[in-house]
């Protein structure tokens, strides 16, 4: 039976702040491009030259006579070493040679807590790979995988480089990933312990394995793994190709949906994911994300003298604010994306962000009831259809306008004070600023639209609300 993977990024956070509203692809569909060699991104990769007829042997058989690695931009990759057809299986893995939790040594499993999860569990695998050295089955491929200075996910970032990005709702998701690793550390040390070997490894060798397992690992239905060779593609997004699992023939391949030339890059599309994930998950940021959303708060004053019936009618008539992966999101957050079209329906602008707003901006007992009223009589969700008082939807959306514009204000803010580029600074930091910038004007370009959506929505009212007055005023 064939079936597609997914990666599992967003799958190993905690279920307590899901930062990012993403479809939770169980059958993902990864995205082929391609660059040339022209361009010098394909350079030769002395180190792994043996890589490939290393997992041959160790899999007895021929996974791919199309690919080549190379090393691009973003570290090593593959590359079409021949003309390939669309329709043509590039590569094909055995399941023999991936990595899964029932790799892990039987003494280890043993002795670990039930409550271990699977990215910890192949964390472990790799880190007692690591400390055998070349008398380990896996060592090429160990070897192959980045190290700590090579890593630019923000849970590597120094304090002062993630400042840079503290405006960004990626910052506190930055310190949730992090402190959730530390526990996991904390619950594996003590199975560590008992082995002279790995009783060394410290919290910033398990951070790397753990990275390299939530930045590289694929989900199927047989589990989690880790397929070498496979996940040297790197990202991008333009033609469309799936990675198909077959577990009647137990192997993973990828079918080319297009042409190649030799010397082509091949790259896979991780997903639709804003550049605050790209960056958190796997350690880069794309230009210009048109994936790219905003995380944004609004809550309801403790002075506001309405605010325990409003609170009531958010319990019982609003549907709970879930992201995409089934997590409950707290009721006043909301995610925006960029709002394409000024004058259309404001697709991007949440219709949930807009009720929010109609609510906060109720003014007595009455006009609550009238809400919940109306609620009752449609589908039970609260504020969803326009205030029939039109003054009361302008102030709504004008009061929404108001605090997204102040939001846009700090992100400028932010974006100057940026670190201006020298020459004293590192390669390492260097990039780093510029994966802020990335992030920054990507989130302040999608509040841009939202503003500039609102601020048009507000003005139809106004010469509504305009048009009746003077209508009134004739009669």
């Amino acid at each position: 039976m064939l079936h597609c993977g997914s990666r599992i990024s967003k799958l190993c956070r905690s279920p307590v702040t899901p930062p990012f509203n993403f479809p939770r692809r169980l059958l993902i569909k990864f995205e082929f491009s391609s660059l040339f060699q022209a361009k010098g991104l394909n350079t030769y990769d002395e180190e792994s030259d043996e890589f490939l007829p290393w997992l041959e042997r160790k899999a007895r058989t021929k996974i791919s006579s199309m690919l080549s690695i190379g090393k691009s931009a973003y570290g090593r990759s593959l590359f079409a070493s021949e003309n390939i057809r669309t329709g043509d299986c590039i590569l094909k893995v055995p399941y023999s040679v991936e990595i899964t939790p029932d790799n892990l040594l039987p003494k280890i499993r043993a002795i670990l807590s039930d409550k271990i999860g699977t990215v910890s569990k192949l964390a472990i695998i790799l880190l007692v790979e690591r400390k055998m050295g070349q008398s380990s089955g896996w060592a090429p491929y160990i070897c192959c995988l980045p190290q700590h200075g090579e890593i630019h996910s923000t849970i590597f970032w120094s304090e002062y480089e993630l400042n840079m990005i503290c405006q960004s709702s990626v910052y506190q998701e930055t310190v949730n990933q992090k402190a959730k690793i530390e526990k996991d550390f904390a619950a594996v040390v003590p199975a560590l312990q008992q082995f002279p070997d790995l009783e060394s490894i410290t919290l910033q060798d398990f951070m790397c394995a753990y990275f390299s397992v939530t930045s590289r690992a694929w989900e199927s239905t047989k589990g989690l793994s880790l397929i070498p060779f496979t996940d040297f593609m790197n990202h991008d997004g333009v033609s469309k190709s799936i990675v198909l699992f077959d577990d009647d023939k137990m192997f993973s391949e990828v079918i080319a949906d297009r042409n190649y030339a030799p010397g082509e890059e091949v790259l896979i599309n991780y997903g639709k994911f804003p550049n605050a994930m790209l960056l958190l998950d796997f350690g880069f940021t794309v230009p210009y994300n048109i994936h790219d959303q905003v995380q944004i708060q609004l809550s309801i004053p403790h002075d506001d003298n309405l605010r325990e019936m409003k609170l009531e009618l958010l319990q019982h008539l609003t549907p709970k604010i879930k992201d995409a992966v089934g997590f409950n999101c707290p009721e006043d957050t909301f995610i925006i994306k960029e709002v394409r079209s000024p004058r259309g329906k404001g697709k991007g602008l949440p219709q949930a962000l807009r009720a929010f707003a109609r609510l906060l901006c109720c003014n007595s007992s009455q006009e609550l009831s009238d809400l919940a009223m109306e609620a009752a009589q449609i589908d039970g969700r609260l504020a969803r259809r326009p205030l029939k008082d039109s003054r009361r939807e302008f102030k709504a959306h004008k009061m929404l306008s108001s605090h997204i514009t102040q939001l846009m204000q700090k992100y400028d803010t932010a974006i100057k004070s940026l670190p201006v580029n020298s020459p004293s600074m590192s390669n390492t930091f260097t990039l780093r600023r510029q994966m802020a910038h990335d992030l920054l004007t990507g989130e302040l370009r999608v509040l841009k639209s939202a503003s500039i959506w609102l601020n048009n929505y507000c003005a139809v009212l106004k010469s509504t609300s305009n048009c009746r007055s003077q209508w009134k005023n004739r009669i």
